[in-house]
């Protein structure tokens, strides 16, 4: 049986040493529409690609499935996933919930939801973006949706303490095109979008990306479809025994995200930091400490 934690996709990639030529070249015609593409007939599939019937099929095999049919039954069930209201998310967990408080069973689930999205995660392309970050003249934009919009107000508040040029996008998306004249090539809107995606997000992203900004996109185990027009995409697992999403995995990769941004300019990060502090102090913002 296919482990239920790996997507289709996943699965192509981590199995795309052991494809032959005409094997990689159906990879890709799948991964440019994903999932749809690979919902299409077989014989469609194959002439799509250039291969031949038996080729569809033997790569479904060495990606672990039986046969064609069962690689298609597994992206459908990804497309129903995807599109999961939350009453029926409930449902489904109710079903098959089983003993204990509910506090150990969310805390069993998010953690495997950790453990699977550092096992996906390319550590390089995390390298790349906190790089990215780091740059003092890169404008960096923020945004989230509807659930991710504290995500993304997490990012925001520790990126604008530790370098300049920070700016959150605001709730309405009227106002949106005045941020998009400031974006080009040396800007980075950063996204987050889980699913039941919002084709407002899409549209920023892909308007930025017309414009020659850098993209990177935090998303579900599905992927957003932000993710055609995004430059580094993040995935995190986000099911849990409640009818919303948990984004604890995305988080995570938020978190550490931040902590190398601040590690790679650190004296400077060090001087704000200071400044701002001095701000809080003069202007009793905050207790002292033990006051």
């Amino acid at each position: 049986m296919v482990p239920t934690t790996k997507l289709v996709r996943q699965m192509i990639q981590d199995g795309m040493d052991r494809l032959t030529r005409s094997e990689r070249q159906l990879a890709s015609v799948l991964m440019q529409d994903y999932p749809m593409g690979g919902l299409q007939s077989i014989t469609r599939l194959a002439a799509a690609a250039g291969v031949s019937t038996p080729t569809v099929i033997r790569m479904a095999r060495k990606l672990g499935f039986d046969g064609f049919p069962a690689l298609q039954d597994a992206l459908r069930d990804e497309l129903a996933a995807r599109i999961k209201k939350p009453i029926l998310k409930n449902d489904a967990w109710a079903a098959q919930a089983s003993g204990g408080h509910l506090l150990h069973r969310f805390a069993g689930a998010v953690t495997e939801n950790m453990r699977h999205t550092l096992d996906r995660i390319d550590t390089a392309m995390f390298d790349t973006v906190a790089r990215l970050l780091a740059e003092p003249d890169r404008p960096v934009y923020v945004v989230g949706g509807r659930i991710t919009r504290s995500n993304a107000d997490y990012l925001f508040n520790h990126l604008q303490i530790i370098r300049p040029k920070v700016t959150q996008l605001g709730n309405s998306t009227n106002v949106w095109p005045q941020y998009l004249l400031d974006m080009d090539a040396q800007a980075v809107l950063v996204v987050f979008d889980i699913r039941r995606y919002e084709a407002h997000l899409e549209k920023l992203a892909q308007l930025a990306g017309e414009r020659g900004a850098t993209v990177v996109l935090f998303t579900d185990q599905w992927g957003s479809p932000i993710g055609r027009v995004a430059d580094f995409t993040f995935n995190g697992l986000v099911e849990a025994p409640s009818s919303w999403d948990s984004t604890i995995a995305l988080m995570l990769i938020t978190e550490a995200l931040i902590a190398e941004v601040q590690n790679a300019r650190w004296d400077a990060s060090r001087e704000r930091i200071e400044e701002l502090e001095a701000m809080f102090s003069s202007t009793r913002l905050f207790r002292s400490q033990g006051g």
